[in-house]
Parts: C-alpha cells; sequence; structure tokens
C-alpha cells in the first residue's frame, strides 16, 4: 500500500487527537515522560497524573535532582512502578553521561533505563523529527488487521516481521503527526473491542474485514493457567497511625510502602508481631480480603488488623524501612493502589476501639 502513510497523516489531520497535554511540543522531557506514563495505561488515567508530576518535577534536572521516594509518592496509584524507578534513574544518567541535554537518536534513547525500541523511536520522532518506525500495542494491532499478519506479536518471528512492516511504510516527512496518526487510529477507532471499521480510512483495504476476521487479529496470546498467590499483611495501628515498610527495590511493589508482611509460616499475626517486631498487640481482627491481579500472577492480599501498646519496635532503625505513618498523611505516601485501598478503610471509627481499650487498659 504505497500511499499508507500519506492516507493516515491526512486522517490525523481531519479526525486524530489534538488537544493531549503533551503534544504541540517538542520538549523530549514531556514527550517521554507521557510516553512512559501511557504504556499499559489509558489516556484519561494518566492525564491527571501527568500534570501532577510536572507541576512538582517542571523538567529533567529537577526529577535526576529528587529523591526517589518522592519520585515513587507522585507516581503512587499509576501502577506498574518500575516505570518510575526506570524513569528517575534516567533522568540521573541524562545528567551524568549527557551533560544534562535528553540524546537526540533513537538508538541513544534506547540505551537509557526503562526505554524499548518503539518508545525510544517515538520520542525521537515528535521530538527531533527522526524517521524512526514505532510498534506499540496500538500500532501492532492495526498492522495485524490491515495487512492480515498471522501469529502472536510477541512471538519473535511475528514481531520481526511487524517491524520490518513498520520500516516499510515509513514516511519521508511529517514523522511526529505520522507517528501520532498510528497511535490515534489504534487508540479511537482499530481498538481491541468493537472497532469502528465504517470510519477507518483504510476500510477498503483491511484484510481482517474483507475475511471476517476483525475479531481474530491480532491472534491472542497462548492461553495459560495463570498462577494464584496469597499474602499477609499485618495493619498495625497505634494511636491513630499505622506501621509501614518500605519494600526492597527489586519485585512487586520495589521501592512503596506497604504494611510489613506477614511469613506464611507464621501461624498468627499478634505472635508474629511479638516476636519479630517486639510490638504487644490486642488479639489480631481478619479484614476483608482483597485480589489484585499482576501481569503474571493474582495475588490475594489478606490483611490482619492489629493494636499495638506502645510504639516501641525493636526494628525500627534510622534507615528508615519501617516507620510510623499518621493515617491522616497517607494520602501523601508513596502506596500502591491496593494497599491504598485498604488503608483508606481505616478512617472508620469503629477500628479504633480496641486501641483505646489498649491505651487506657
Amino acid at each position: 500500500m504505497s500511499d499508507f502513510a500519506e492516507r493516515l497523516i491526512h486522517w490525523q489531520q481531519q479526525h486524530g487527537r489534538h488537544a493531549l497535554p503533551w503534544q504541540d511540543t517538542q520538549d523530549p522531557y514531556r514527550i517521554w515522560l507521557s510516553e512512559i506514563m501511557l504504556q499499559q495505561t489509558q489516556v484519561d488515567t494518566v492525564i491527571p497524573y501527568y500534570a501532577r508530576f510536572l507541576e512538582r518535577f517542571p523538567d529533567l534536572a529537577s526529577l535526576a535532582g529528587a529523591a526517589v521516594d518522592e519520585v515513587m509518592t507522585h507516581w503512587s496509584g499509576l501502577g506498574y512502578y518500575a516505570r518510575a524507578r526506570n524513569l528517575h534513574r534516567a533522568a540521573q544518567a541524562i545528567v551524568e553521561s549527557h551533560g544534562g541535554h535528553f540524546p537526540r537518536t533513537a538508538a541513544e534513547i534506547a540505551t537509557l533505563p526503562g526505554i524499548g525500541r518503539s518508545t525510544a523511536a517515538a520520542i525521537a520522532a515528535f521530538a527531533f523529527g527522526e524517521r524512526a518506525a514505532i510498534l506499540d500495542g496500538n500500532v501492532k494491532r492495526v498492522l495485524t488487521r490491515l495487512f492480515g499478519v498471522e501469529g502472536f506479536p510477541g512471538e519473535k518471528r511475528v514481531e520481526t516481521q511487524l517491524w520490518a512492516l513498520a520500516e516499510s511504510l515509513l514516511p519521508t516527512r511529517e514523522l511526529g503527526r505520522y507517528t501520532q496518526a498510528q497511535m490515534d487510529l489504534g487508540a479511537t477507532l482499530c481498538t481491541r473491542s468493537k472497532p469502528a471499521c465504517m470510519r477507518c480510512p483504510f476500510a477498503d483495504d483491511c484484510v481482517a474485514r474483507r475475511d471476517g476476521r476483525v475479531g481474530e487479529l491480532p491472534t491472542p496470546r497462548p492461553k495459560k493457567t495463570v498462577p494464584r498467590r496469597s499474602a499477609r499483611y499485618a495493619i498495625i495501628i497505634h494511636e491513630h497511625a499505622v506501621l509501614l515498610e518500605r519494600r526492597p527495590p527489586a519485585g512487586i511493589w520495589g521501592g512503596l510502602l506497604t504494611p510489613p508482611e506477614i511469613p506464611a509460616t507464621a501461624p498468627d499475626g499478634g505472635v508474629w508481631a511479638q516476636q519479630h517486631l517486639g510490638l504487644a498487640c490486642a488479639p489480631a481482627r481478619a479484614l476483608a480480603s482483597l485480589t489484585h491481579t499482576f501481569t503474571h500472577f493474582v495475588l490475594e492480599l489478606q490483611p490482619v488488623l492489629l493494636h499495638a501498646s506502645t510504639p516501641t519496635c525493636t526494628l525500627i532503625a534510622d534507615d528508615g524501612a519501617l516507620r510510623w505513618h499518621a493515617l491522616a498523611d497517607l494520602a501523601d505516601a508513596a502506596l500502591p493502589a491496593p494497599m491504598r485501598k485498604i488503608l483508606d478503610a481505616l478512617a472508620a471509627p469503629d477500628l479504633f476501639d480496641g486501641a483505646h481499650a489498649i491505651n487506657t487498659g
């Protein structure tokens, strides 16, 4: 389809998205931030986070100079937290290795933490007009349907085929608009479910539409059993404060704050808190469990409420791995979304009846 790029650019001018807050700028920092936030996340969810993040970190230097804890706090609730850690690491790498100047080529950009080939190409196209192909989820969906590409796009053979196709379709002009057009077409018309084929500029050329296979392409990921896990968390309260710990950088919720996790081998949360934290607590009370789905497994969170009679905790040290946080200040804490939901329930007045009995007993 020799006129693919020209038709797509024309469609974008007439029907594409033009009012997103990261458009109409060639600032690579803002473009980069938007591209990272938009990974695995809907536009409507990203917009308020993008605005708040820029208010605190308006440029690359302010992000690089910030503490990672503060960066995680401003990312809290957006999910996929490795993105925030890599964003911070990449900002520091740009300051240290590039003199604070954002790299100008897709090849250089792709060497930064957390930036893959497609994201690097998008930044280079939007910010510097580089002729580089992108291949995000929207583009994969458009290309597999339009050209009838078989096979799961995550498979190496299929992905290689799609990259070659994407590169062959690149125009020689208006690279930024063309890149935006691909994203817009996949996000607004060629959607995963209920695509608006009749409004698509390629409706008469689409192989999937011609063959009645729009619902079959792209080929779904081969099904496999998603493992389920469970974990108990000690919600330890003392005088309207909750004990939180900083999780290790690696693993789920890396670098974020959560209540201490009770080992699976511990028979009772209260006994564990006494033995391992040195906290005397009233009998444990199970709270409603919560299920959270990660990319590769499902986790059942089982919170256990404990009221401590004293704030003295034998493991609270200068490194701040464990610390008391006032419940009134949790809005500013770097909490993963499911933990925030659990802790928000602590505002219920009756949860403090046990604490009152201990303190006055």
